[in-house]
């Protein structure tokens, strides 16, 4: 694994500091650097208790939802949420969804803040389901009193990023930016409701990554939609070099089973294909049955695919023209492709921008990225390709060839003879890389 996501919707503060703990001390002991992804809750509304725990709604029933009354269990007829909007915010013919789609109603009527419904498809339903209603009727905020809450929380856990739900617009992750301050977290933008995907370029010029959270997308949207949606924002996310993730059901089968479906399988190749930085793995090693092989699984088809699928990979959009980081960059990567016998590509970088400009390219061999910030390093766990690793500081700018040539011999992130591009600067720290050389890693 390269990142290790909290989910704050679950747990309590002293269970997430101990979860990231145990990921820090696992991840030195393996000499891998792992990220923390804090994920905030976002507005998500929730049933309340139920009867025995879960109630079965038969279609053709009414079924009422109530904001307020904190007596009595919920059941067949009704139930609390935990929105106290919901009436303000729904019209008669909308759709609400319970429990990812297990079953579904249609709003009938709203009446003293309760509102009416129809079951139309019914279904088993558990206490704290999730309801979902047509998010452009939402009139809170992204960012709820809990995420705002959460968000010292994950700063103290100095999490490397931080996931944003139910984005709507680009706005909404601006003000989580202010909330971070600038040398805050890097923001991943959940992408999981119809206003984020009509809005996804503005997203990206906003976020420092996005995720594509298809679990409540759909939902919201057709699922049918669901696969070509991925594909397109995959695809724009990688021509604007913003790191991706796949997320949700990518082997739910594995919460019981010890392998995953062919499907699944195939599910996780797409993804790989598509261009996406990262698939996510969410119950499967949460609560599943089977975690490790889980994630053993995830890893050994997104290995194989990328090692013998290559004529299948997305590849990343060349440079418009107007950055020399993004021109060198390219030439980098064209140099390794023509080269059979170099086996990788190396930078120096203090904010992580050089890598990130080469990922998105997508080299057929890794990128080295050595850092004197282990943030950085940390950071970059998230972005296809890279290899981070922690490094002396360079004290000038006249020798960070030979400085990047020293760190590969001494980190052996290459065999001794193989050649490697070394990507640097000869100007300020800072600036954008402007000199390439291929180094021959000595015996």
């Amino acid at each position: 694994m390269d990142v290790a996501r909290l989910n704050f919707s679950h747990g309590s503060p002293a269970s997430r500091t101990a979860a990231a703990a145990a990921v820090r001390t696992s991840a030195a002991a393996a000499g891998q650097p792992v990220a923390i992804l804090a994920d905030l809750a976002g507005p998500k509304i929730r049933l309340g208790e139920l009867s025995g725990g879960a109630i079965v709604l038969a279609p053709g029933r009414s079924f009422k939802l109530a904001a307020r009354g904190r007596g009595k269990p919920g059941g067949t007829s009704g139930a609390t949420v935990s929105y106290r909007r919901i009436a303000d915010d729904v019209r008669a013919g909308d759709r609400v969804l319970l429990a990812d789609g297990a079953a579904e109603l249609r709003v009938t009527a709203i009446n003293d803040g309760v509102v009416e419904t129809e079951v139309i498809r019914g279904g088993t339903v558990r206490s704290r389901a999730g309801v979902s209603i047509p998010s452009e009727r939402l009139t809170t905020s992204a960012l709820t009193a809990m995420d705002r809450a959460d968000v010292p929380r994950a700063l103290a856990l100095e999490a490397d990023l931080i996931a944003q739900s139910f984005v709507r617009r680009a706005e909404d992750v601006h003000t989580l930016r202010k909330l971070l301050g600038p040398d805050g977290p890097l923001i991943v933008a959940k992408i999981e409701t119809r206003a984020a995907v009509d809005d996804f370029d503005r997203i990206l010029d906003a976020a420092d990554a996005v995720m594509i959270a298809r679990g409540d997308m759909g939902v919201e949207l057709p699922y049918e939609e669901v696969p070509i949606i991925q594909k397109q924002l995959v695809r724009r996310a990688l021509d604007r070099g913003v790191p991706s993730i796949v997320a949700t059901q990518m082997l739910e089968s594995m919460l019981a089973s010890p392998r995953p479906t062919r499907a699944e399988a195939s599910d996780v190749a797409n993804a790989v294909f598509d261009g996406a930085d990262a698939i996510m793995l969410s119950g499967e090693t949460a609560i599943g049955a089977y975690p490790i092989l889980a994630a053993e699984a995830a890893v050994r088809i997104c290995r194989l695919c990328e090692e013998r699928g290559s004529e299948h990979l997305a590849a990343g959009a060349a440079p418009s023209g107007e950055s020399d980081a993004g021109a060198l960059a390219f030439a980098a990567v064209a140099l390794a492709a023509a080269e059979n016998e170099i086996v990788g590509i190396a930078c120096y970088t203090r904010t992580g921008s050089t890598a990130r400009i080469l990922s998105s390219l997508r080299p057929r061999v890794p990128i080295f990225a050595f850092s004197p910030d282990v943030a950085v390093v940390s950071k970059l766990a998230l972005v296809h390709g890279v290899v981070g690793r922690t490094c002396v500081a360079e004290t000038g700018t006249a020798d960070r060839l030979a400085l990047m040539a020293w760190l590969l011999s001494e980190s052996r992130s290459v065999p001794a003879g193989a050649a490697v591009v070394l990507v640097a600067s000869t100007a300020a720290a800072g600036s954008g890389p402007n000199l390439l050389e291929v180094h021959r890693v000595p015996a």
